[in-house]
């Protein structure tokens, strides 16, 4: 399914250096996502959703990453054949290297991740227990780490590669209405992000982040009181929420064939509230 042109040694290692395997000589307009195999965590979410639809637009094959098999199940049924299901626990090292080692032998390797998957904490340091912080360490910033670390040498040796991760503007302001594990743990993806940006920038690989604030997830509609939905939308200059379309759409500006000169870039999308 996957075309490569690459030469191979007896080891199956490419014999080419990654800058000849790109063809420098090539512009960037010369690449197309045609035939990409995009991997979504969280893909049953709200924000994994319309990143799914976006892609599946751009005719990708997609793999959907999530817990839940009946959700994921159902998302494949509207989307059709190119969409695969995958429930794979992302906190689990072994799971995700089975995982993505399954996939590789069924589909080829991941072109596209789009790590989506997380939770929020709205606890403080003195209300947070232990188990608590290690859950939202294990899912934001640990799973984070598996799947690049998976889906990286897949990337190398074809020459090319896209990863977005998912970070927040708690990251950045030490959480507004969000807890102290979900604040660090975003702030470990974004040195995440600018640590693969550097090791796989020679490859051409990007890695680069999205530091959202306030999505219309349950995050949102569930997980604050009124009167903190109020008192947040008084603080954004729009004056309103992040539709998960507006998300979706900055997922694909990084994707692009012609993103190739950005990487290890976070970028803010708060509605200007917060500046840096």
């Amino acid at each position: 399914m996957l075309n490569s042109t690459r030469t191979l040694d007896n080891t199956g290692e490419s014999t080419l250096p990654p800058s000849q395997e790109q063809d420098p000589s090539r512009s960037p307009l010369d690449y197309s996502l045609t035939g990409k195999t995009a991997l979504v965590t969280g893909a049953a979410g709200i924000m994994g959703k319309a990143v799914v639809k976006a892609l599946m637009e751009l005719d990708l094959t997609v793999i959907l990453v999530d817990l839940s098999k009946s959700r994921l199940e159902e998302l494949a049924t509207q989307y059709g054949k190119k969409t695969h299901p995958l429930v794979l626990d992302i906190s689990s090292p072994r799971e995700v290297e089975s995982g993505i080692l399954k996939l590789e032998r069924e589909l080829g390797s991941v072109d596209i991740l789009v790590n989506c998957a997380g939770i929020l904490s709205k606890n403080k340091s003195q209300t947070t227990e232990a188990e608590e912080w290690q859950r939202v360490v294990d899912i934001n910033l640990n799973g984070m780490f598996y799947l690049c670390k998976a889906v990286i040498p897949g990337m190398k040796k074809k020459g090319w590669g896209r990863i977005v991760n998912v970070s927040s503007l708690a990251a950045k302001s030490g959480g507004i209405t969000a807890g102290t594990a979900y604040s660090a743990s975003k702030g470990g993806v974004n040195a995440l992000t600018f640590s693969l940006a550097a090791e796989t920038a020679p490859f051409g690989i990007t890695v680069n982040g999205i530091a959202p604030a306030y999505v219309k997830t349950p995050m949102i509609t569930e997980q604050l009181t009124e009167e903190e939905r109020q008192g947040v939308l008084k603080k954004i200059p729009v004056g309103r929420f992040c539709e998960p379309e507006e998300f979706a759409h900055v997922v694909l500006f990084l994707i692009s064939p012609l993103a190739g000169f950005i990487t290890g870039e976070i970028i803010d999308l708060n509605g200007g509230l917060w500046f840096d």
